[in-house]
């Protein structure tokens, strides 16, 4: 079968499926500090978290919403997630080709093409302000509607 073939074309079964798992325990101390003052009430002593997907068809943008849900449930706060999730494109170990892909996709500007773009936006500027003078080098006034 060439390298290029596509599978589906063939008959089978495929099943899968992905679990995030999250199992804690608090034992309440009454001995330090802190701890010992806060009411047994606030804590729940166990609990278990399980969140299950069916991972036949899932593509990567679907398995980081999963474990987005995840991280949520364990107690993470958005921020944190999206922080961690970009991490994974803009450190060190990201070619800068690779990044500026992102970057592209979604629209973001890298710090060091910030220059570059203040530069187009000054030029852009300065045209729509000569757009806007009249013959005589005076301002027009803007259409009140």
């Amino acid at each position: 079968m060439p390298y290029n073939t596509p599978i589906r074309n063939r008959s089978m079964t495929y099943d899968a499926t992905v679990e995030f798992k999250f199992d804690a325990t608090y034992t309440h101390d009454y001995s330090r500090g802190f701890g010992s003052t806060i009411d047994y009430d606030d804590f729940i002593p166990e609990e278990h978290y399980v969140i299950t997907a069916p991972a036949a068809d899932l593509n990567a943008k679907q398995y980081f919403k999963l474990f987005e849900k995840f991280l949520l449930c364990v107690g993470m706060c958005p921020q944190s997630i999206r922080s961690g999730a970009m991490s994974l494109v803009f450190n060190d170990y990201v070619s800068e080709e690779e990044q500026r892909k992102v970057c592209k996709e979604y629209e973001i500007t890298m710090d060091e093409d910030l220059d570059e773009k203040f530069k187009e936006w000054k030029v852009r500027d300065e045209e729509i302000a000569r757009l806007k003078k009249g013959p005589m080098g005076t301002v027009l006034e803007d259409e009140k509607g």
